[in-house]
């Protein structure tokens, strides 16, 4: 506190200058991409507007309708599915994938393996869901050929309700999965190696160790991906709008891809926004749980 109320340097005057400079785009951003369309969509959220003629002030109407649509909760719950779905297998495959490149290999192998998981998720979502939809064309993609040849009936891929929601979840974990091996392995490649040396020493064994040692020291870089991982998947859209353009009916048409139905291609921007605000809530409402919950499981050094 006595530190707070001496009166600083010129040097400390300078870096504190330098620091907010720095930070200066990164906030600009933050309020140009963030903040600035929070404000926009609340304030669309209570007019009608068709894009085409002078926004009307509707009060709550738009909120009014949002909680008397009859779709919108099978698109929430199909969104849930979805995500829930994507997060629980990127976050198995990824630690499973990330353990096995921690063991010792050799440089050059280990590096063409990190490099072939990571290249799907730096490739445009685009391209990666055009190419799945050939592949699981019905009577041209490879993935039914391959398992015709094991006797396996084709699968409509594509156009069955019970088979679609599968084929986002395959392409979404595909092209994200690279990203959650890398930070896991990051996270196993930072626990001091004391804590093994230690464990082996008290004759744990492989089982022991990992549960014991490993999952709880990274247990902060499972919260770290459950979070940004939870926001992205709610927010899935390029996967299935490419895939199956949320059919058979809406079996999977996510929340995004219902706000951009209902705002460029019904023209209805004021419920759009609305919707978006829900999702917004939705979302924080979601975070909040994370954090509240991961003090029961995560453990920092």
């Amino acid at each position: 506190m006595v530190s707070r109320l001496l009166p600083q340097s010129p040097l400390r005057r300078k870096e504190i200058l330098a620091a907010y400079l720095f930070l200066l785009p990164t906030l600009i951003g933050f309020a140009v991409f963030i903040v600035g369309p929070m404000f926009a969509a609340l304030g669309l959220s209570v007019v009608q507007w068709n894009l085409l003629s002078a926004p009307q002030f509707a009060g709550l109407a738009n909120y009014q309708k949002l909680l008397s649509d009859t779709r919108i909760d099978d698109i929430y719950l199909t969104t849930f599915k979805i995500a829930l779905a994507t997060m629980a297998l990127k976050l198995l495959l990824g630690l499973v994938l990330a353990v096995l490149l921690d063991q010792k290999l050799h440089r050059w192998l280990s590096g063409f393996f990190r490099l072939s998981f990571f290249f799907p998720y730096v490739v445009s979502v685009t391209a990666v869901a055009l190419m799945w939809s050939f592949l699981m064309n019905k009577d041209l993609g490879l993935v039914n050929y391959l398992l015709g040849q094991i006797g396996i009936e084709r699968i409509p891929w594509l156009n069955s309700s019970a088979w679609s929601p599968v084929a986002v979840v395959i392409t979404d974990v595909w092209k994200e999965l690279g990203f959650y091996v890398i930070v896991f392995l990051g996270g196993l490649q930072s626990i001091p190696s004391e804590f093994y040396d230690a464990a082996q020493v008290d004759g744990a064994n492989r089982w022991q160790i990992f549960s014991r040692v490993t999952l709880p020291l990274l247990s902060p870089t499972i919260l770290f991906l459950s979070v940004i991982g939870m926001i992205g998947s709610v927010q899935i859209f390029a996967q299935p709008q490419i895939l199956t353009d949320g059919g058979p009916g809406d079996a999977t048409r996510t929340i995004v891809m219902y706000i951009y139905e209902q705002g460029f291609r019904f023209f209805d921007m004021g419920y759009a926004s609305t919707i978006a605000l829900s999702l917004f809530v939705v979302i924080f409402i979601l975070t909040l749980l994370q954090f509240r919950l991961s003090r029961r499981w995560v453990f920092y050094q």
